[in-house]
């Protein structure tokens, strides 16, 4: 309620103005001599008659009067708005409700900073799919797709009212990124196998999808489109810590704002989210350490030392709040939230004609698969040492000593992930080095029998397979049939041998693949295969349980755990743990984070914490065009606002005119009683 309609309703406390004067009002009494009362003594009153209201019909109109002009102040409108749907000829229709549950959805539906408590545009786009859905009669059909990244199915096409009523109490608000074309897309798959003629897609968004200058949405499809609410365009701008890496004693935060929007009307300056803001180092509601953020900031590192002493828990906040509240504090990850990978490369024997790193760290570099290499000397012995990592790759490896084939092997059945790539060293190994168990037999190197490898076995590189057929190595790796059993061959060689390996060791999997990542020895590495390898590589490590950090709507995997349990752990006081649902999808179990924050992890009785943060791209509050046709009026709309000021108005009008009336009456009959006296 606002401060304007208070006070306007605190008009109504004049209505004791007419009370007063009613019982203030005084008549001065009109003597009539009468000579007997000169012979009765006069005394002294002992008691006087209360004061009482007089013309108590005249006393009710005024007080209704002040009454009705303090509810013209403060209810100017009586909104009896909902969302309604147009017809054509009172035919059914099918409906596919699309509602964004994305983290830009819980800015507050008026602009102006965010502030707990208020209506977002996320609870005004439910109710307002509950409106529609309370509009519908029998033999239509409704769908509800959810538009945050990735978009999902939350109720598949039904006639039945009762469960899509369900659906929607079921819907809850996430710090997803947007995913509008994907949930418009399976919004239109559902509406194909009804049999109604009219199909309708409503869209119920703030449109910032991230990409504010593709195609508008809506065209190329034969179904329409109905974007019904306007004032849920996203508007504003917003800053967001995406993560916060802890370093050798320093909080590295990553903060991203919105392209900078113009203050209203035309011609204004540029207004920054960014401008006047700071980061904040936190531990318990303790500010520890801050830094200014820059004035015009898209996306900057802010490096916050952490003071003696401090506590193992800590987050990096925004100073003061914006748009969305729940962007601007995000938790302290130790040693990096990126997938940790160790490569372990002959600098002297693998080079690059260019110069530069190795090919592979090079590689992993390009594709921003979210992984932090970490060049090695050499394989760590001990599997202290190897814990901090999920994955590691050995390049043309000599053979290992037997404790470091202990300590790889007990690393790799807890999770970590192995590959191996063998060249002519593996052929020189030392006195009492192997690969035993990770690789059982012996691993030998000479010329390639036959060039190229089937391209048909190599399911497991994608659409990359096809240039495999080409491989022109100097030589290649042969393993024993003991290497082969109780593993899957994911590439075979032309004449059968196989080319890349993959053993499952507890938890964890061990890769061989039969050629050196040397441009000198073979070109695989200048092929699109070695990039998918790469890629799978990375995917299997952070299925393993190796991932710290992932974005919100992504999944955590687990692969090789029985006993799996996950809680998102609370971010304000007050709160409670949240369990989130461990799925088996394609014999992998995951658990997918709606929310950005920590999350406990029960791994078969190991406790671990993971991190879900925020996706860069949703703090772009630009929204997408849709296409014209969308707004039509033929679609539907809101019912316009009943304003009741003329009726309240109205009423007003009349109890003046019926207390002139009154008075009149009141003054005739007082003018008939002094007549007749």
């Amino acid at each position: 309620m606002s401060f304007a309609t208070i006070a306007a309703l605190l008009v109504a406390l004049l209505v004791g103005a007419p009370v007063a004067a009613h019982l203030l009002r005084r008549r001065k009494a009109e003597e009539q001599p009468f000579p007997p009362a000169k012979l009765v003594p006069p005394t002294k009153p002992m008691a006087r008659r209360r004061s009482m209201l007089e013309d108590r019909s005249l006393f009710a109109v005024r007080a209704l009067s002040v009454l009705l002009l303090a509810l013209l102040g403060a209810t100017p409108f009586v909104r009896c708005a909902r969302l309604g749907l147009a017809r054509k000829d009172g035919a059914s229709v099918a409906l596919a409700i699309v509602i964004d549950d994305s983290l830009s959805m819980r800015a507050p539906l008026e602009g102006g900073a965010g502030a707990p408590g208020k209506r977002t545009k996320f609870e005004r786009a439910l109710a307002s799919a509950r409106e529609l859905a309370t509009g519908l009669r029998s033999g239509d059909a409704v769908a509800v797709v959810l538009g945050g990244a990735p978009a999902r199915v939350a109720l598949a096409s039904t006639t039945n009212m009762a469960a899509v009523t369900g659906a929607l109490d079921g819907i809850e608000p996430s710090d997803r990124a947007t995913d509008l074309e994907g949930a418009l897309s399976l919004a239109r798959e559902l509406l194909r196998s009804v049999p109604h003629t009219d199909r309708r897609v409503v869209l119920l968004s703030d449109l910032a999808d991230g990409a504010p200058n593709a195609l508008p949405l809506g065209g190329g499809s034969d179904t329409t489109l109905w974007a019904p609410l306007p004032e849920l365009v996203a508007s504003g701008n917003d800053c967001a810590v995406t993560r916060a890496d802890l370093r050798a004693g320093k909080v590295r935060a990553r903060v991203v704002c919105s392209p900078d929007a113009r203050a209203s009307g035309e011609g204004a300056a540029v207004v920054s989210a960014s401008a006047g803001r700071a980061v904040e180092l936190r531990a318990g509601g303790k500010v520890l350490a801050s830094a200014p953020l820059g004035a015009a900031v898209r996306a900057e590192e802010v490096a916050l030392d952490v003071p003696e002493g401090a506590p193992e828990e800590l987050t990096v906040g925004l100073t003061p709040g914006d748009t969305i509240l729940e962007d601007d504090e995000a938790p302290v990850v130790p040693a990096g939230g990126a997938l940790p990978i160790a490569v372990v490369v002959d600098v002297a024997s693998t080079h690059v004609a260019t110069g530069g790193p190795p090919p592979i760290e090079q590689a992993l570099a390009a594709m921003h698969l979210d992984a932090e290499v970490r060049p090695l000397p050499a394989v760590p012995d001990h599997a202290d040492e190897l814990a901090a990592f999920a994955g590691l790759i050995v390049d043309d490896v000599p053979g290992f000593t037997p404790e470091g084939r202990r300590s790889l092997a007990a690393w790799v059945e807890r999770g970590g992930v192995l590959l191996l790539t063998f060249g002519p060293r593996a052929a020189t190994a030392p006195l009492g080095a192997g690969f035993d168990p990770l690789m059982p037999g012996v691993v030998r190197w000479g010329p390639s029998p036959s060039p190229g490898a089937d391209a048909t076995s190599a399911v497991f590189f994608g659409p990359s397979a096809e240039g495999l057929g080409k491989l022109s190595p100097d030589g290649r790796a042969s393993f024993d049939p003991a290497a082969a059993t109780n593993a899957d061959v994911l590439a075979r060689w032309s004449d059968g041998a196989p080319l890349l390996l993959r053993r499952s060791l507890g938890r964890g999997a061990v890769f061989a693949l039969s050629l050196p990542l040397t441009v000198d020895e073979s070109d695989f590495v200048l092929r699109p295969a070695f990039l998918a390898l790469l890629d799978r590589f990375v995917g299997t490590a952070r299925a393993r349980g190796g991932a710290r950090q992932i974005d919100v709507g992504d999944a955590f995997t687990f692969d090789g755990f029985k006993d799996v349990a996950i809680e998102r752990l609370p971010v304000r006081t007050g709160e409670a743990r949240r369990p989130i649902p461990v799925v088996e999808q394609d014999g992998r179990r995951r658990a997918v984070a709606p929310l950005q924050g920590r999350y406990e992890v029960r791994l078969d009785g190991e406790r671990a914490v993971r991190v879900a943060t925020v996706p860069e791209r949703e703090i772009d509050l630009r929204p997408r065009r849709v296409i014209d046709a969308a707004r039509a009026e033929e679609l539907g709309g809101v019912v316009p606002s009943i304003d009741a000021s003329p009726y309240v108005a109205l009423g007003l009008l009349g109890l003046v005119v019926l207390e002139l009336f009154l008075r009149a009456v009141g003054q005739k009959r007082e003018g008939s009683a002094s007549t007749s006296a």
